[in-house]
């Protein structure tokens, strides 16, 4: 996650000294910041080699995996938190981690930009695809293989027997609780099992 306001709103959701798995963590600024800020512990899973070595000089314990393999390696409930930032719209197999989120997990903290924000909305009704500083990309060089938006994704919850404790948006850093689906660019749900 790029945004360091919405970093830091993300990471108060996470309890101090948490075990966190953070899956697609790209660069591990957010570990890094839940290690020094938060005194947490764990590993980041990322594939991309850069964002491996940039890991590695932040100081994060870091494994190079394709999330789109699973995560069979982890033990049930081995870690307090897991995270899914910015990961799912990349992901084949989205609603299948979403499940080993929860159960690798006690809790999951997962976000992604939501395609129901406002602008987005309009966009589509211009006929085009949108451009935002939270979907940033052309719609033929986009990296998300899947969009959603804030209410999708609380029925795919819903579906998968999650329990959500706790939904909300994020607009530039600022928690957005009343329509999040229209007035938030990211979308962030903490869930455990039913």
């Amino acid at each position: 996650m790029s945004d360091p306001l919405n970093l830091h709103a993300i990471a108060r959701l996470v309890p101090h000294g948490a075990r966190v798995l953070d899956l697609g963590c790209g660069d591990g600024a957010m570990l890094a910041h839940l290690q020094q800020q938060r005194g947490c512990t764990g590993y980041g899973v990322e594939l991309d080699d850069a964002n491996v070595h940039a890991c590695v000089q932040r100081g994060v314990n870091v494994l190079q995996l394709n999330l789109d393999e699973g995560l069979s390696l982890f033990a049930d409930q081995s870690f307090d938190v897991v995270l899914q930032i910015d990961t799912l719209q990349h992901l084949r197999n989205a609603e299948v981690m979403l499940r080993e989120t929860a159960r690798v997990g006690r809790m999951g903290v997962v976000a992604f930009p939501n395609f129901g924000h406002w602008p987005n909305r309009l966009a589509v009704l211009q006929g085009r695809m949108p451009v935002t500083r939270r979907l940033p990309y052309q719609w033929y060089d986009t990296p998300n293989i899947r969009v959603g938006t804030f209410a999708d994704f609380a029925q795919l919850a819903h579906k998968n027997q999650l329990r959500v404790r706790d939904a909300f948006g994020l607009q530039n850093g600022h928690v957005v609780r009343a329509l999040p689906n229209l007035m938030a660019g990211t979308a962030v749900f903490q869930l455990q099992r039913a």
